[in-house]
Order: structure tokens, then C-alpha cells, then sequence
């Protein structure tokens, strides 16, 4: 009788270890969830709205594209020439750099793009910035940037924007055969034309 309560006694002891070191593992695997960032991340849909339009029954087809990036705020800060310098490599954003999601062929620069999921830098000056469109995904900053996986470069004008933008601002306008990627922030606007790759194939047939 004795030996059968120790038994048991000793499997307890056991379960309760295994299921502490099993909690314990648990626990240290969930990460806390983060405060709210000071640069919350946005996402901006060609065409515009797209998920309300496909609720609302408008949209029946994928979107073209969708644009995820970080909005930093100007708080009183000087920002290009400031916070963003001239002639070096920006995020295009804050946090993680920003990427571009496409769901059609598209032209930018010249050159064809194919349907996927690509990172955007960007390399600014006081006139004119240049944008990059990178293979690599899931980048933190532009600390990983590899200049081998660039695939397109396209150097657009900047522009003055009649007023401030306070946060970091990028959104798809419609053209006649695609649309502009603008950016604005602080009394800055430039924008980056793209064209519909299939659209453009489709009016030479």
C-alpha cells in the first residue's frame, strides 16, 4: 500500500514538472503585445478602398495593388534635410521599409514589374528622389539593403505642396492607363507614374 502512494505520488510530481516546464516554454514563446507605435503602420489600396468596395459588392476582381508602410509624424521636426538626409537610403516610411503588393503586371521606369510582393526605398534629394524597387521583402529599415536585388530605379521631380502634411502620406491616384504612387509629407509632394502592364498590351491588339 505504501509503495503504491508513493508511486502515484511520484507520477504527480512529475506531471506537475512537465506541465510547469511546459507553461513555462509557452509563456517565454508569446512575445507581449507591443504599446501602440508612434509610426503606426498603414496600407493604401489601387483601386482606392478596395476592401469597402468588395464589401459593398463594387469590386469583384483582386485590387491592382496595395501599398504597406510606416507614418511618421513631422511634431515640429525639419524633415528632408533634417531627419530624412539628402543623398542617403530611406526606409520610405518608418519601422519596417515599406512594400508594394501587386496583383498585375505593371510598368514603371520602362520596365516591367511583374505581379509579387517587392520592398521600396527610397534615395532622396533636394530636387529629385529616386525610388527603388527591391526583391528582398520584410526588411527592417534599409539596414539589410542589397543593391543586388534592385530591380527597378526611378528617378521622379519634387514638388511643393501648398500645405504641411503632418504625417507621411502615400496613396494611388488614377491616371488614363495606370495611376500615380504619391508621397507627401511636410510641404513635400513628388509621385511615381505607373502603368498597366496589361492594359497597355491590350490597347496594341
Amino acid at each position: 500500500m505504501y509503495k503504491q502512494v508513493s508511486n502515484t505520488l511520484q507520477k504527480m510530481k512529475q506531471l506537475i514538472l512537465t506541465l510547469s516546464l511546459f507553461l513555462g516554454i509557452t509563456g517565454f514563446a508569446q512575445p507581449k503585445p507591443t504599446e501602440l507605435d508612434k509610426s503606426p503602420m498603414d496600407m493604401s489600396y489601387w483601386p482606392a478602398n478596395y476592401p469597402i468596395l468588395k464589401m459593398s459588392g463594387k469590386a469583384k476582381d483582386l485590387p491592382i495593388a496595395r501599398i504597406i508602410y510606416g507614418r511618421p509624424m513631422k511634431n515640429g521636426r525639419v524633415i528632408f534635410g533634417g531627419i530624412i538626409q539628402y543623398g542617403e537610403m530611406w526606409r520610405l516610411g518608418a519601422n519596417e521599409a515599406t512594400e508594394i503588393e501587386t496583383f498585375k503586371t505593371l510598368k514603371i521606369a520602362g520596365k516591367t514589374l511583374a505581379k509579387g510582393r517587392y520592398t521600396v526605398y527610397c534615395l532622396p534629394t533636394e530636387n529629385k528622389w529616386t525610388i527603388i524597387i527591391n526583391k528582398d521583402n520584410f526588411c527592417w529599415g534599409n539596414f539589410t539593403y542589397d543593391i543586388k536585388k534592385d530591380l527597378i530605379r526611378s528617378e521622379i521631380d519634387v514638388e511643393k505642396n501648398t500645405e504641411s502634411v503632418e504625417a507621411f502620406t502615400m496613396y494611388f491616384d488614377d491616371t488614363k492607363n495606370g495611376a500615380n504612387l504619391i508621397f507627401l509629407w511636410d510641404d513635400i509632394k513628388t509621385s511615381l507614374p505607373i502603368i498597366l502592364e496589361d492594359d497597355t498590351k491590350s490597347k496594341k491588339k
